[in-house]
């Protein structure tokens, strides 16, 4: 199944605010039931597991409603206490709760090297063509004092009927930009081929349910 890259509507300011907001809570419903908290919580535990520290800072990128990042620090709180910080480019995609929040380009991130322990982003780096990812994860790479996290889709044919079967549940701006995701994500050697032209370390990567991938990019 080839690469396709189409526009997403979610990524542009066209869409009414009404979709926008059903969009987002589509993605909020699919990271609960469909992988998305489950794989960012897993390579949480397993950085805390192989770096012992009493709290961690997390910076996530592209974090929109942040629902990936915050739940999954909630659910992992007995065991440690992690501190998320949320940025978008848009600032319409971010909470309007009490979350730390901040506008900003994932490209150029407004920090300075080693704010914050974890870089993480969810469904983002399909998003991004192969000399962006590279840019973006060495860019996050700097901010980040241990690693970053990577939890993305994976490319499959099947992945794709999944999504057509979606039709009657999500609204019209998630069924069109889910498909558009499916199509334009990388597969997991795909991905890796393109991490490896990064400044990380080692480059730990599982497939995790329904069709999502977890890579954890270590820094030097």
């Amino acid at each position: 199944m080839k690469r396709v890259v189409t526009p997403e509507i979610l990524d542009t300011d066209s869409a009414p605010s009404p979709d926008v907001q059903r969009t987002l809570a589509d993605l909020r419903l699919i990271n609960r039931w469909f992988g998305g908290i489950s794989t960012t919580r897993r390579m949480l535990s397993r950085v805390i597991d192989l770096t012992p520290q009493p709290s961690f800072t997390v910076l996530d990128v592209g974090a929109g409603s942040g629902d990936v990042s915050t739940e999954a620090a909630r659910q992992l709180r007995p065991q440690i206490k992690v501190d998320v910080t949320l940025l978008d480019r848009m600032p319409a995609h971010l909470p309007r709760n009490g979350a730390r929040k901040v506008a900003g380009d994932a490209l150029a991130l407004p920090f300075r090297d080693g704010s914050f322990d974890l870089v993480i982003c969810s469904l983002l780096i399909h998003h991004l063509e192969a000399d962006e990812v590279v840019r973006f994860v060495d860019e996050a790479l700097r901010v980040a004092k241990i690693g970053v996290l990577l939890n993305d889709l994976r490319r499959e044919p099947m992945h794709l009927a999944l999504m057509y079967a979606g039709y009657p549940i999500f609204g019209r701006v998630t069924m069109h930009d889910g498909v558009a995701s499916v199509r334009r994500s990388y597969t997991p050697g795909e991905l890796h081929s393109i991490l490896k032209k990064t400044v990380a370390s080692r480059i730990d990567m599982e497939n995790r349910f329904l069709y999502r991938m977890g890579v954890i990019v270590w820094k030097s």
